[in-house]
This record gives C-alpha cells, sequence and structure tokens, in this order.
C-alpha cells in the first residue's frame, strides 16, 4: 500500500526531513507580481499574473470551494523574493490532491482503515506509571468517545505487540471512512501519519475532537520523554514543521464538507 501511496503522501512523510533536503537546493524566485482567484468549469483557481498555477505534474490546480482558494492564494501572495514550498502547507496538500486524482480515493479510504487496526491509542507503555497515568487521561477518552457514538469496542495491549481487533468495529469505521470525499480522506491520511492515529484523525473530522486535543494526544510520549530527559532540538524543529502540515488539514477540515 505504500508504494501505491508513495507520491501521494510525500507531503507528510518524513516531511521535516524532506525540507532540510530543501534547504539545501537553491529555492526559485517569485516570478509573478499579481496574485488573484476565479472560477472555471465550477473549479476556483489561484492565478498567478492571470495564469493559473500547476502542479509539479503539470495539472492544472482547481478547488472544490472559494474559500480554499483565497487561503491558497493568500500563501503565494505572502511570498516575498524565494519561493519556499515548506512556508505554504496549503499548496502542498491540494497539489498532492489534485496530483493524485479521483483514483486515488480508495487507497487512501483503505490506508486509513489499515492505521485504525494498529492505531497508537492502543498500544500502551506497561511503565513508569507517570506515562501509562497520562496516557490513560488523553487516550482513553477519545475510544470512549468512538464507544459512546458508534458501539465500537476496541482492544488494548501493553507493549508493542500487536492485537487484533474486531471487525466489526473496524465495520463501523469503514462506514465512517467511506463517506469522505478525496481531501477530507487526505486531510485525515496526513493529520493520521503526523500523529500516528487514524481514531484521532477521524474524530477530529467528525467534529467529536478539536485540534489542540489530538495534538496533546498524538505527543504524550515526546512530551513525557522531554519533562524526563530535556527538549531535543531537532525533535521539536520537526514537530513544528509537521505543526503546520497538521494545521493545514484542520483547515480544509474546516472549509469542506465530508464528501469533499
Amino acid at each position: 500500500m505504500r508504494e501505491i501511496l508513495k507520491e501521494a503522501e510525500a507531503h507528510i512523510d518524513d516531511g521535516y526531513g524532506r525540507a532540510q533536503e530543501h534547504a539545501k537546493q537553491p529555492l526559485p524566485k517569485r516570478f509573478y507580481k499579481d496574485v488573484s482567484t476565479d472560477e472555471a468549469e465550477g473549479q476556483h483557481r489561484v492565478l498567478l499574473d492571470g495564469k493559473p498555477i500547476k502542479t509539479p505534474g503539470k495539472k492544472t490546480v482547481g478547488y472544490p470551494d472559494a474559500k480554499l482558494a483565497q487561503m491558497v492564494a493568500d500563501e503565494w501572495a505572502a511570498v516575498e523574493e524565494k519561493i519556499d514550498p515548506a512556508k505554504m502547507p496549503l499548496t502542498r496538500i491540494c497539489n498532492t490532491i489534485v496530483e493524485s486524482g479521483d483514483e486515488y480515493l480508495a487507497p487512501v479510504r483503505a490506508e486509513l482503515l489499515k492505521y485504525t487496526g494498529t492505531d497508537l491509542l492502543f498500544y500502551r507503555a506497561e511503565g513508569p506509571d507517570s506515562l501509562v497515568e497520562l496516557q490513560r487521561k488523553h487516550w482513553d477518552a477519545p475510544l470512549s468517545v468512538f464507544e459512546r457514538e458508534y458501539g465500537t469496542k476496541f482492544e488494548l495491549a501493553g507493549g508493542v505487540i500487536h492485537v487484533a481487533q474486531l471487525q466489526e468495529s473496524l465495520d463501523k469505521i469503514e462506514a465512517l471512512v467511506n463517506r469522505y470525499g478525496l481531501y477530507s480522506a487526505f486531510a485525515a491520511m496526513s493529520i493520521t501519519a503526523i500523529t500516528g492515529s487514524a481514531l484521532l484523525a477521524i474524530g477530529l473530522r467528525e467534529g467529536h475532537f478539536d485540534a489542540e486535543q489530538v495534538w496533546s494526544a498524538a505527543y504524550v510520549d515526546e512530551d513525557y520523554q522531554a519533562s524526563q530527559w530535556g527538549e531535543d532540538d531537532q525533535a521539536m524543529a520537526a514537530r513544528e514543521y509537521k505543526r503546520k502540515d497538521f494545521d493545514a488539514a484542520v483547515r480544509l477540515f474546516d472549509i469542506l464538507s465530508l464528501e469533499v
């Protein structure tokens, strides 16, 4: 499955590492003066000096919502001298979606379900007690929401030994995911890859959790380690980069319907 989604997930797969590689390469200069938006054939577009932007694969980018097109336009307008993709998370995720196209919708939905079967929230530390309690604090509540709202039952495991989940519960998650259109599915996949939890991403998409709750839950282990041993500068820089992609995906959720 990873082979199928290799290009589709390029913007989230070790994003910080790729950003570091890009930093070693010369960035293109801003070549345009004017940034605007228009609508053509039911799609909203971003125009640079009157010409629609294209993906790296030369596909013309059209957006399903005028607000989304304007937010992407704002990223292009904010460019000063050099075009730095690391500072344009909405542009990157939307380019990925347009480049991939509708044929990727079913594989992305399937990947979300695959992540659900081995979700971060299922695998608990066996010690120390302070970490065990932190995981309970941040991870039990989301699981309770799914149990209450959808009747799911999930098995928890100590350590990293795989634990199989009930097919009935996975079927209920699949029913949720199968409602997602291309943008919603890719945004959920982006958040899943960043957080390690499809359930957190799906719960956010369904309106059960807010962004800060999801972000805190995703970094329980990392925050605990930092509290014990101090922060790692490279890890914090990677986390800051991922937060930009996370926020971009959340913004897609905020303005688009489930079916988009």
